[in-house]
């Protein structure tokens, strides 16, 4: 099925409870955008609580056994930690808005575990409908990182930039890599916020909402090779209930969709 970018942020594949997930271009929606205004404690709060409910562990149960590495009734999936918040790069900064910080929050995120030790980020936002977990994606990368960046700048912003799928801290003005990608695109000691701005004007200025490039119809520039959609790809589990998707996300409803490691996600939907 087609990506579908919502507003240029979340992009959610609608499938089938037997489809399997191919990376398309799409048009862009005007849907609004679930998401959560700020991390407070009271919405991380919120985002723990739906991370735990029980219809949320019973798809936890589906989607941890759906490649046949643990039983349906052996996978007893539980929520480990603390709920995080998870920024990406912000296309306002990169547009040169003024006071327009360098990331904004995306979705907050829960760590889920199996009884046999996979891993899972459950990737909560706050929609009309309230609270709801709206994808499901193997790994650990927002806690792992979160960690990472809180040790290597205590206080600064981590974030990631979903084009080239790396992952800094940012803090004053100082933006330091936190993986291979990130150390590739800026140095393996960091740059100022002021170049780091100027790489990601040259990269993406050019493609933001409303430009010529994100009017094309080519959702995020990134139409996939065969190769590509197929390490994409991955069979939805049957009868899932909540909305949600495999989420390649972009800057803007024109940014350049980060394919690379896109089989991290997995798709959840009814």
């Amino acid at each position: 099925m087609a990506l579908r970018l919502m507003n240029g942020r979340l992009a959610a594949a609608a499938v089938a409870a037997t489809a399997v997930l191919a990376l398309a271009p799409t048009q862009a929606s005007a849907a609004p955008v679930p998401q959560p205004q700020t991390a407070t404690a009271e919405n991380l709060a919120a985002a723990g609580r739906t991370a735990a409910a029980p219809d949320t562990l019973a798809t936890l149960s589906r989607f941890f056994a759906r490649e046949g590495k643990v039983s349906l009734a052996a996978a007893q999936p539980r929520i480990e930690g603390e709920t995080v918040p998870v920024h990406y790069l912000s296309p306002e900064f990169v547009a040169g808005k003024a006071g327009a910080d360098v990331a904004r929050l995306e979705f907050l995120a829960s760590k889920a575990v199996s009884s046999d030790g996979q891993q899972a980020a459950l990737w909560t936002a706050q929609t009309a409908a309230g609270w709801q977990v709206v994808n499901i994606a193997t790994g650990d990368d927002e806690f792992r990182y979160a960690r990472i960046g809180a040790a290597k700048l205590p206080g600064g912003t981590v974030f990631r930039e979903p084009q080239i799928d790396a992952w800094y801290v940012a803090g004053g003005d100082r933006v330091l890599p936190l993986d291979e990608d990130a150390a590739t695109a800026v140095g393996a000691q960091g740059t100022s916020l002021a170049a780091y701005r100027t790489r990601v004007v040259k990269a993406y200025g050019d493609k933001l909402p409303g430009s010529a490039y994100g009017k094309s119809g080519k959702a995020g520039g990134f139409a996939p090779t065969e190769a590509t959609a197929e390490e994409a790809s991955a069979s939805a589990p049957a009868g899932l209930p909540m909305t949600a998707g495999a989420v390649a996300l972009a800057l803007g409803a024109a940014g350049a969709v980060a394919a690379r490691r896109a089989r991290r996600q997995r798709v959840v939907r009814a």
